[in-house]
């Protein structure tokens, strides 16, 4: 099911590089996470469950994750 998302507030992460290869996060949401491209605002955007987003977000912080 396709989830409009027009008006919500998205915010990067102040961890975001300057050469704009960031994701925005959607605030406001209990239940889901969305998350988008931040070079295309028009785009699609993914959701997760937010246990699933605090689970990548504490790995990434562990340095679980590597890029």
């Amino acid at each position: 099911m396709k989830q409009d998302f027009h008006g919500a507030h998205w915010r990067k992460s102040t961890h975001s590089n300057g050469d704009g290869d960031c994701i925005e996060v959607a605030d406001g949401y209990t239940e889901i996470v969305p998350v988008r491209d931040s070079k295309d605002p028009n785009g699609p955007a993914l959701t997760f469950t937010a246990d699933a987003w605090r689970s990548f977000v504490a790995s990434i912080r562990a340095g679980e994750l590597t890029g």
